[in-house]
């Protein structure tokens, strides 16, 4: 299947990258997705069977001045271009007061939710992702969100450091693990039986912080005693509290069992091992 991919260098584009057979995923100096005319020329030199968008502008500051030409711009400029676009959002369209499934309508509490959220309705196909973990090039800290939140303990951990894992009500606090390379492959599985609608690729399995630092610390058989919890640092902006996400609906539709967290977590080690 040939696929054509924003946002391909990324953490998860290069996971979709790598589950799709034939594809073009030109760099955002190749091809800006904001200019509606080089998108085009791109998209149609190639002839993809579907469009995946999965670039974001992850730069605050840029968000407030940038953002609507960013994410809902660029994603009408790869409707317009005739192809099945699957848009990759994010659990963090939700208010974050509770679990949601596919039917939930959104109802975000940040820009970067808002964005999302009205970006999804430029599209029929939408593949949310959720506290996204696996390995990564570049070194992450924690943040308000969940995303690389494991590789973060292990690498503070092995190194003999104390980490602190960050409790409170203003930053994501319960959520649903997702594998970066588990949601890629899910995206890959939407396309390939040329499916609609929303779908949430993600793990089997919501978790608080804690549980999810004390799990990792069990499956990479870590030190616990370097483990701290306290109080997590203002965002500067509000943060969903509970995003988790509901997949029953997504895995009947594909024909999947979603991973519970220590598979995931499992999946995960022997991944970083490989990386070491």
């Amino acid at each position: 299947m040939r696929a054509w991919i924003s946002g391909g260098s990324g953490f998860v584009g290069r996971h979709l990258v790598e589950a799709f057979d034939d594809v073009l995923a030109p760099s955002h100096a190749e091809v800006d997705v904001t200019d509606a005319e080089a998108v085009r020329r791109s998209v149609e030199a190639f002839a993809p069977d579907v469009v995946v968008h999965a670039a974001i502008l992850n730069d605050h500051a840029r968000l407030q001045r940038e953002g609507w030409a960013a994410y809902v711009g660029a994603t009408r400029n790869l409707v317009a271009t005739g192809a099945h676009v699957i848009l990759v959002s994010t659990d963090w369209v939700s208010d974050g007061t509770g679990v949601s499934d596919e039917a939930t309508p959104p109802n975000p509490i940040n820009l970067y939710g808002m964005l999302k959220a009205a970006s999804e309705q430029e599209v029929e196909t939408v593949a949310r992702i959720s506290a996204v973990q696996g390995s990564s090039d570049a070194p992450r800290s924690q943040d308000a969100g969940f995303g690389y939140f494991v590789a973060s303990i292990v690498r503070a951990l092995r190194a003999g450091e104390r980490f602190t894992v960050w409790e409170g009500p203003d930053i994501n606090n319960v959520a649903t693990p997702t594998l970066a390379s588990d949601a890629a492959r899910l995206i890959a599985r939407i396309a390939s039986g040329g499916h609609r609608g929303i779908f949430h690729c993600c793990g089997g399995e919501s978790v608080t912080r804690r549980e999810l630092a004390l799990r990792t610390v069990d499956v990479f058989g870590l030190d616990g005693e370097l483990l701290e919890f306290g109080p997590a640092p203002d965002p500067g902006f509000p943060v969903p509290y509970d995003t988790r996400l509901d997949a029953t609906a997504t895995a009947a539709a594909l024909g999947v069992e979603l991973l519970s967290l220590d598979d995931q977590l499992r999946r995960l080690e022997r991944s970083l091992a490989c990386t070491t």
